[in-house]
């Protein structure tokens, strides 16, 4: 095989077996890889209403054909499972070098099952794995995690590990490599927590076999050159990272402030992108064979020292800041690097924290509920505090670590909690930026920050370039975009490449590496497929459409507000167009027709 590597590794963490199996070339080709491979392995293998922190469910790390090329910014790999926050898919993507090392190492894809009887990591290396004790390394932070694991294997090794948050299975862990890169939302840290396993560590001395190499190149400096000309892609990431979309989203009265009370943000031109590049850049910093480098290296501020970390990024400083009322970027870098050391999804965390500080603004969380921290909206550090005892699962933390939805319920409110799913809303607010809220109310992985990078390349880039534009209004242009972005992340690419090319250039650069004969056609209906399977596994989770749907404060309230864009969200305008558009019924589950479209019958 070209683009694959062709090898997925099993790792049976009861019996402490590892063991080879060839990826088989269909299913590749019908589901791309990364997300694609990683969702129909899940549907194949578990049981949609499995526990998902019990040892029957599966936790695979997958790679994509373009995943360690030189294609722009093909650092990504997922992590796929059933995620404990939500009970739903979770399907989390992170950058930095893991995925390319995977591949390197010989495989597209690791599938881990079982759970080990003490901690352990997994080390593979240029075609061999074995498990390793992780006894040392159990209770230690990411950054110790990462250089004891590298000193014992390779100091060039990738490190995806969790910190003490997954081993306590906050439902708001995350898995993260690279110190900084995080799979995040869903809780696949806890679910790697439940499994006693540590880490995964990766080194391989191979690389990614082309079928046409010369093409391959073309169609390579073809899609750089056109994101290097994006205004977005080419200049605004590296200069500002993703943060910058703090300040568009403040102006067009769609950044969702004071856990979604408000659409604006007094404070926002604090922590935005400008903000972080005046006062805390050291650098930025870029994934594997990324042009882009959205990464920020800064300068962090700690009681008693000044210390380094990367971020805020978008969703951190959306979260942690406008959405807590925190305008002191300080603070949230200060958040951010805690998150990053114990393993918790930014997004998550933050979203929780306003949600308490609503209840407590409120008088429905009092000052003996959170222990004499003050929770009032805007207060640094209290959030700081926070967030540590979330990942300590301390005191009050303990009710933070189930994410916002449990919190809310538990103190009898739970239209308090900004979820989809029961999973924390991104930083778009649906009744100012168009389309936010159908893609969020329809996503299968809940709310989330990937949710929102959708709508982010909706707002600033030609991200339907090759798609069907407009032509249908809304539902349409949503549908585009998910099957777009599923065939993309599938492929090992980044999101942040839709700011300059679309579904044409990756069709050439993964027709090049594959030898598969790629259209646009047949990309897009990939995506859908996946998404499709998604979906139906979700149904068989127990869920319905009675879950597409937003928050009341969404739906209802139009919030405080500086402009006049921001409306409450005309859902059902929407989602009854998207159901038929999609080929479901009125209960909004796929059809027989739609299935054997798709090619998914014999699946079932």
């Amino acid at each position: 095989m070209d683009g694959w590597v062709g090898k997925i590794l099993r790792v049976n963490l009861t019996g402490g077996a590892v063991s080879e199996e060839p990826l088989d070339p269909g299913l590749a080709e019908r589901y791309i890889g990364a997300r694609g491979l990683g969702v129909r392995y899940l549907f194949s293998e578990v049981d949609a209403k499995v526990d998902p922190l019990g040892p029957d469910n599966r936790l695979i790390f997958a790679s994509g054909p373009l995943s360690g090329t030189f294609a722009p910014s093909s650092g990504r790999y997922n992590v796929i499972t059933k995620g404990p926050l939500a009970g739903a898919v979770a399907v989390s993507n992170s950058g930095g070098m893991f995925g390319p090392q995977l591949k390197y190492a010989g495989y597209d894809m690791v599938i881990v099952e079982g759970k080990a009887g003490k901690p352990v990591y997994l080390w593979i290396e240029d075609g061999h794995a074995e498990l390793r004790d992780a006894a040392h390394v159990w209770g230690k932070g990411v950054a110790d995690t990462t250089d004891m694991i590298r000193e014992e294997t390779d100091e060039e090794a990738s490190i995806a590990c969790i910190g003490p948050a997954g081993e306590q299975q906050v439902l708001l862990a995350c898995v993260i490599n690279e110190m900084y890169r995080a799979a995040g939302g869903g809780g696949t840290g806890a679910v790697m927590g439940s499994k006693n396993l540590k880490a995964l560590a990766v080194f391989g001395s191979g690389g990614v076999n082309a079928a046409e190499r010369s093409e391959l190149r073309k169609a390579v400096l073809d899609a750089r050159a056109k994101i290097q000309a994006h205004p977005v892609g080419g200049r605004a990431l590296k200069a500002y990272g993703s943060a910058m979309l703090i300040r568009m989203l403040n102006r067009a009265g769609g950044l969702p402030t004071r856990n979604f009370r408000d659409t604006s943000f007094s404070g926002a031109d604090h922590i935005d992108g400008e903000a972080l590049t005046a006062n805390i850049l050291v650098r930025p910093k870029g994934c594997y064979s990324c042009i882009m480098a959205c990464g920020r290296v800064t300068r962090v501020v700690q009681p008693g020292h000044e210390g380094f970390g990367e971020g805020p990024e978008f969703g951190t400083a959306w979260a942690l800041g406008a959405d807590c009322g925190i305008g002191d970027l300080n603070a949230v870098a200060r958040a951010n690097t805690i998150c990053a050391e114990q393993g918790l999804d930014t997004v998550g965390t933050g979203a929780t924290i306003a949600c308490a500080m609503d209840l407590f603004e409120n008088g429905l969380l009092t000052l003996e509920d959170t222990q004499g921290t003050d929770l009032r909206f805007g207060n640094g550090e209290g959030l700081v505090e926070m967030v540590r005892k979330t990942a300590a699962m301390e005191g009050f933390g303990k009710k933070l670590a189930q994410g916002s939805f449990r919190l809310a319920q538990a103190c009898g409110h739970p239209e308090y909690s900004m979820t989809v799913r029961k999973q924390e809303m991104p930083g778009f607010d649906p009744r100012a930026i168009e389309g936010a809220g159908l893609n969020c109310a329809t996503s299968n992985r809940g709310g989330g920050q990937a949710v929102a990078y959708i709508s982010a390349a909706e707002l600033l880039g030609d991200a339907s370039k090759g798609v069907r534009r407009n032509s249908e209004g809304t539902a349409r242009r949503i549908i585009d975009l998910q099957n777009l972005v599923a065939a993309l992340d599938s492929s090992g690419s980044c999101l942040f490449c839709l700011f300059g090319i679309g579904a044409e250039e990756l069709v050439r650069m993964l027709t090049s590496v594959t030898g598969v004969p790629f259209s646009v056609e047949k990309f897009m209906e990939a995506g859908e497929r996946i998404y499709t399977l998604e979906r139906v596994w979700n149904l068989r989770a127990g869920f319905s459409g009675k879950d597409d749907t937003l928050p009341e404060r969404v739906l209802k309230h139009p919030g405080k507000k500086e402009t006049s864009k921001a409306e409450p969200f005309r859902l059902e305008e929407t989602l009854p167009e998207y159901y038929r558009l999609r080929g479901w019924d009125a209960e909004g589950v796929p059809t027989r027709s739609k299935l054997d479209e798709l090619g998914l019958a014999p699946d079932f």
